[in-house]
């Protein structure tokens, strides 16, 4: 176009811009020119290129009526370029996606792509560059500010632990590695800076303006131990010692048990963590180690603790008399007690835990561990721990063991030079841990041939994955549909609903009748065992039967008192037809019924070469009404609520068919839709040719 800038301006920025009459022309006309007055009698004039055939940009279809005066080819033409233009500007990325696509058409980056290559890697490289000197920076900064180390009269203290990790696969295939490995030990209770290394519950705001600032307020240390990345995933900011107090009330014990404890774990570096096992150390009273809990993370995302206990007094009984066969007939307490810190925690257990393809569930774990804080150890803790897994025949399977490797390092004493050597030589080695992983599972799935067994739905006790975003907005939903079947109860009932997948929650919840105390109450606990149920439970057209299946066939919840389900999603009529006034609204939910069907079950095979098994197919031949959670929402739930859960639902179904079941393939599909779809309505109206 051709125009003067200011009246273009005072044209746009004009309260109520008036509706630009249609534009007529004819496809053999190479020119058309269009005049519109303004209210204060201003002409604006709008020449249009020369057409090399029917060719209209997005920016005259945005401001020209696309049916009035045009016909044929050209008015479909300009329709679908005035919808597309509707359609990108519905979201923000959308609208940026457009307008970088019209920025690339039009040469504004660069006439190849090469050009453009190279200009987003030098920003990258430039912003890399930047924040290396950034983090530079804070490795010299704490030490010309004085930061004051808060005091600890505890057991232990914190240290850096270079150890080495070695993995011993013995059957069905021998297979052996090993590599260095770097933890921390920390005092479980602790909290502060050591040296600007090692941090423990320091929370700090990511305000920029803190690397300039000469406050000496407490900062994160290089690597940081941060207590929402142990045991359970609970709501609030808690401590790793009230965390440790939660979980062991949850098994029974009393916290004051154990006053001291001692945690040896893989920190964060550079916001990174990946821990596969973390240790800690519980010791009694009289500081003496006994017990011990197994933290284990899976690839997966899933976490489980193992609680082990030790007969103390018969460990160093036998302990004392195989080193000291003399005393058999006299045996000396006192000498006894002098040798308990220098035993060995032993333990074994059960496996319930899924951690490597080429494992199954089951077997047995035996553990022998030395005692990090021994006063044999001269204040300096010494990692030695040895778990052996064996088949449920009693076959050694796997050895793998943590071993120190060199002298603990106390942060607080490290020169400038030490701490950078330091992070040049271990800081990559969390960044190495899971392609370590992934390197030694194609060994042995390619070179060694092993079987893969295939995840099993996490058990009672294990902490399930994170759920991600279409299961966090749905188990919102569902936590509140929950309520309502509460509340419509016909029993008094009270329900403990535990949620997965999200910050560890608990709650109760009580129908009317149990509010009188008039008559005996019902419990029932409600757990959900992976996240994955929010996204099954809407398939189901029927709340009870998803309740039934998911519990009996799939494992994905489970219940304390199941007896009381029928008094909980059993009805005697169905809710009236309902009534959508929204036109829109009533296309997607006349959507979600027809996409509905049974979710499959949760079948597969033990191992890979182990075929499923057969099973009928079966036609669902009842009628798929809008389901009892569909006719909650759009009668209780709120505009934004019903939003949400019509997106939700319809990117499952619609994944279901046409992207394998994967969300994600779906948005992939979505984007490269949608990116091709603003690439062709980019093309400036100047140019030639479509």
């Amino acid at each position: 176009m051709r125009n003067d800038a200011d009246l273009i301006f005072k044209f746009l920025r004009s309260p109520s811009p008036p509706r630009l009459p249609p534009l007529s022309f004819n496809q053999r006309v190479e020119v058309g020119r269009y005049t519109h007055t303004l209210p204060s009698g201003t002409s604006l004039h709008f020449d249009l290129p020369k057409q090399a055939g029917t060719c209209f940009s997005f920016i005259p279809s945005a401001f020209i009526s696309p049916m009035n005066g045009l016909s044929g080819t050209a008015a479909v033409g300009s329709l679908v370029n005035y919808v597309g233009f509707l359609t990108l500007y519905a979201g923000f990325f959308d609208a940026t996606l457009l307008i970088f696509f019209i920025l690339v058409r039009n040469g504004f980056f660069g006439e190849t792509t090469v050009e453009i290559y190279a200009g987003v890697s030098k920003i990258l490289a430039a912003v890399a560059i930047v924040f290396l000197i950034f983090q530079l920076l804070q490795l010299f900064r704490l030490r010309w500010t004085s930061v004051k180390i808060p005091e600890w009269d505890g057991a232990g203290q914190i240290l850096l632990l270079p150890c080495r990790t070695t993995h011993t696969r013995l059957s069905p295939k021998s297979h052996t590695f090993s590599y260095a490995y770097l933890v921390v030990g920390v005092p479980v209770g602790y909290r502060g800076n050591v040296g600007n290394m090692v941090s423990v519950g320091v929370k700090q705001t990511s305000d920029w303006t803190s690397w300039f600032s000469p406050s000496s307020r407490l900062q994160k240390g290089w690597f940081d131990v941060d207590a929402s990345d142990y045991l359970q995933r609970q709501s609030g900011e808690l401590t790793l010692r009230e965390k440790l107090d939660s979980y062991l009330q949850t098994q029974g014990v009393d916290p004051a048990t154990y006053p001291h404890a001692y945690l040896v774990t893989a920190a964060r570096f550079l916001c990174y963590h990946f821990n596969p096992v973390s240790f800690w150390y519980l010791y009694d009273t009289h500081k003496l180690l006994a017990a011990m809990i197994l933290e284990v993370n899976n690839t997966f995302g899933e976490r489980h603790m193992y609680f082990l206990k030790r007969n103390h007094e018969a460990s160093c009984l036998n302990y004392h008399l195989q080193s000291n066969p003399a005393d058999r007939e006299n045996q000396n307490a006192g000498a006894i007690n002098e040798q308990a810190n220098e035993i060995p925690f032993t333990q074994a257990w059960p496996k319930v835990f899924h951690v490597s393809p080429f494992n199954s569930r089951q077997g047995y774990y035996s553990m022998t561990a030395t005692d990090p804080l021994s006063p044999r150890n001269r204040g300096k803790p010494v990692v030695d721990v040895t778990i052996r897994l064996s088949t449920s025949e009693g076959h050694d399977k796997l050895v793998a063991s943590l071993h120190h490797e060199g002298p603990a390092i106390d942060p607080f004493s490290m020169t400038t030079y030490q701490k950078a050597k330091f992070i040049g030589s271990w800081g990559w080695v969390g960044f190495a841990t899971a392609p370590r992983i992934l390197f030694q599972a194609r060994a042995l799935f390619f070179y060694r041939q092993l079987h893969v067994w295939f995840r099993p739905e996490p058990s009672k006790g294990t902490i399930a994955r994170n759920a991600n975003p279409i299961e966090s907005q749905l188990e919102k939903i569902f936590r509140r549909f929950l309520r309502h079947l509460v509340e419509k109860a016909t029993i008094p009932l009270e329900i403990s609903y535990i949620a997965s997948g999200i910050a560890h929650d608990t709650e109760r919840m009580l129908s009317p009748k149990a509010t009188d105390g008039k008559r005996s109450i019902e419990s029932l606990e409600f757990k959900v065992l992976t996240p994955a149920f929010y996204s099954r439970f809407v398939y189901y057209a029927h709340d009870a039967e998803a309740f039934f299946s998911e519990m009996n066939e799939n494992c994905t919840i489970w219940l304390s008192n199941p007896k009381v389900l029928p008094a909980l999603a059993l009805r005697k009529t169905f809710p009236p037809p309902l009534s959508i006034t929204n036109p829109w609204e009533f296309l997607a939910f006349k959507c979600i019924q027809r996409l509905r069907r049974r979710p499959d079950p949760i079948e597969r095979p033990l191992t890979s070469n182990a075929a499923p098994r057969t099973r009928q197919a079966a036609v669902d031949i009842r009628n798929f009404r809008p389901s009892f959670m569909d006719a909650y929402v759009l009668t209780h739930e709120d505009p934004a609520t019903k939003a949400a859960y019509k997106e939700c639902v319809l990117k499952l179904f619609l994944a279901d068919r046409i992207a394998f079941g994967y969300v994600s393939i779906l948005e992939v599909q979505r984007f490269v839709a949608l990116a091709w779809f603003a690439w062709m309505l980019a093309w400036p109206p100047w140019r030639g040719n479509c």
